[in-house]
């Protein structure tokens, strides 16, 4: 092989490595390129997921928050409602308690126009009054006279069991054979007349009335 074929061979195989290179590098370059496409791809969908779930989270925190704050007012006035009815309850044992104290009122004249009240309820000319063991000792004598002057029902007969009744005060009247009985004892009276009671004084006081009351007709 002389000289100039040598020279021509190390031509071709510098052109030959060199147009490898070009193409390793072109390889390279493009590979780099589609790493960082794919890099960014990944990256703007992991920040759309992100910013997807950021809106749900921040979407489902504004409505709770707008469920809090439209029960926020519900729950004050069942609060408000629960200690006013608290209160309520409280006044009418204190009424209560001043019931049964006699306190305030002139008892002897209650219980005739407690019986007499019970009578205009019921049908009939003879009846049986009952009384509280103590009431029975202070009132049995003179009760049943007062009372019939009261009614204004000539005809009508009174009179009082010996027998003392399970009551605090006031008193029970009924037919002598017990097929009519209106219970009048103060206990009683109170539970019946106190729905009304309750929502007087509510009003009065200026109160949440709203609170279902308890108790039975007057």
């Amino acid at each position: 092989m002389n000289r100039s074929d040598s020279s021509s061979h190390e031509v071709l195989r510098e052109e030959i490595l060199a147009d490898a290179v070009r193409q390793a590098e072109r390889m390279v370059r493009k590979a780099e390129r589609e790493a960082k496409a794919l890099v960014a791809k990944v990256t703007d969908e992991s920040e759309q997921e992100r910013r997807s779930k950021l809106a749900a989270a921040e979407a489902t925190a504004e409505r709770q928050r707008i469920l809090t704050l439209a029960t926020v007012p519900i729950e004050i006035g069942r609060s408000r409602a629960t200690r006013v009815e608290r209160e309520l309850l409280a006044l009418r044992d204190q009424v209560r308690e001043r019931l049964l104290a006699r306190q305030g009122f002139a008892y002897g004249e209650t219980l005739e126009r407690l019986a007499a009240e019970a009578l205009a309820r019921m049908e009939g000319d003879a009846f049986v009054l009952e009384l509280s063991a103590n009431d029975l000792q202070q009132f049995g004598a003179s009760l049943a006279g007062a009372v019939a002057a009261r009614v204004g029902r000539p005809h009508v007969t009174l009179t009082v069991s010996d027998e003392p009744a399970k009551i605090a005060g006031g008193v029970i009247v009924r037919d002598p054979q017990g097929r009519q009985i209106w219970d009048n004892s103060l206990a009683a009276r109170l539970d019946r007349l106190w729905p009304l009671l309750r929502n007087k004084i509510a009003e009065h006081l200026g109160l949440d009335n709203r609170a279902e009351p308890s108790g039975g007709p007057s």
